[in-house]
């Protein structure tokens, strides 16, 4: 067996079953299960009948690296959302089956764990695939609490930087001059930023969408994107986790040896998944509309929020992080014994690194369920946080 797999954690919703062990949930109160960013709202008919259309695409082999056509759309919507000139469909952009599935593949194309040295670094909180891809890569993952405070990392022999924006779980956005710091760091280091994204479309000022990885280095004059690649998907712009659709796009040369992995890795988007991203990609009236619902619960939810709680608005997603008055572990787990309201412990989505752990006396709340349970779940919460 290979020995690295050793190295990996458990993954935060099953430490979450371990911490619930033995906790009997009010059965005076309906269940309101808010701990997975799993999407819940509809998936666009135009997706659906776009799929349903395709399905003689069953009967042939997909091309790994996609169909023009879908290379072509991803382009059109990278050039539309981030005043990008045209890429080069051809060699810049690479359909991908998720991000989650692209964001473990791409650590293993380009680390190199000769000498053990290797490291990578990640935010922290932060997505779990980061951790488990740069271990299993042979590298060692190194943390940026809170994401954001570059300098505060030394960044001698990392060869791969994760990036989150907006972040999962704060909500966080990079700014360009977070960007540019970063980009100084990745020329006197030679080291990959990786740039999941996969929340860019969950933002409420629509004036003001977030920066992204491309868009910022076009603003500061890194033509071609040198080592820099952005990470984009579906499921949540568009409701549609189970399509299992995203792209990758920036270094042509990066790319080009991503490719080459993912041929052998055996991981073709099948064409009915391609015709129906290219329905999702080419229209934004339904990611509109998305953000519209998420908002409406952001704007019931947010006055519920009293003390001794704390949360506030995120850039971007569609977390609520709420700072807890006691340790977040125990309140999830009282939380769950007299409210039945099910939540993420912030101390599971991080690491203990430069003597904190960051997401300690936090919870995760993903306002995925119906605005009414939301609300519903918050009044709990409140109650349950006055109680305490």
């Amino acid at each position: 067996m290979n020995p690295l797999l050793g190295r990996l954690q458990p993954y935060p919703f099953e430490k979450l079953r371990a911490l619930l062990e033995g906790v009997t949930p009010n059965p005076a109160l309906r269940p309101i299960r808010l701990q997975i960013g799993e999407p819940r709202h509809a998936t666009p008919e135009l997706v659906k009948a776009a799929l349903a259309g395709a399905l003689e695409g069953l009967a042939a082999y997909p091309a790994t690296a996609g169909s023009p056509a879908l290379r072509e759309a991803i382009v059109a919507w990278l050039a539309r959302r981030y005043a990008l000139p045209a890429l080069d469909a051809a060699t810049q952009v690479l359909p991908v089956n998720g991000s989650r599935e692209a964001l473990f593949a791409f650590a293993q194309t380009v680390i190199d764990p000769g000498g053990g040295a290797a490291r990578v670094a990640c935010p922290n909180p932060f997505y779990q695939i980061y951790e488990g891809a740069a271990l299993l890569a042979g590298a060692q993952p190194v943390f940026l609490n809170d994401g954001m405070d570059f300098d505060a990392l030394d960044w001698a022999g990392v060869q791969l930087a994760y990036v989150c924006s907006p972040g999962n779980p704060t909500g966080r956005v990079l700014k360009l001059e977070d960007w540019r710091r970063l980009f100084e760091l990745s020329d006197r280091h030679r080291f990959v930023i990786a740039a999941d994204e996969c929340y860019s479309e969950l933002y409420y000022d629509e004036l003001q969408p977030p920066l992204g990885a491309l868009q910022a280095a076009q603003q500061l004059g890194r033509a071609g994107f040198e080592r820099v690649v952005s990470f984009s998907s579906l499921s949540k712009r568009s409701n549609a986790p189970g399509l299992r659709s995203g792209f990758v796009a920036g270094d042509a040369a990066i790319l080009q040896r991503f490719l080459l992995y993912r041929t052998y890795h055996g991981s073709a988007m099948s064409l009915p998944v391609q015709q129906a991203s290219i329905a999702a990609w080419r229209d934004e009236e339904h990611v509109r509309a998305n953000r519209r619902l998420y908002a409406e619960k952001y704007r019931a939810v947010l006055p519920l929020v009293a003390a001794p709680l704390h949360a506030q608005m995120p850039a971007g997603g569609f977390y609520l992080w709420l700072r807890t008055p006691v340790d977040d572990t125990r309140f999830a787990r009282e939380l769950q014994r007299q409210y039945n309201v099910l939540v993420l412990p912030g101390s599971l989505l991080a690491r203990d690194a430069h003597g904190v752990n960051p997401g300690r006396n936090h919870v995760r709340i993903a306002l995925v369920a119906p605005l009414d349970e939301c609300v519903e779940a918050m009044q709990r919460i409140g109650q349950f946080a006055r109680n305490l």
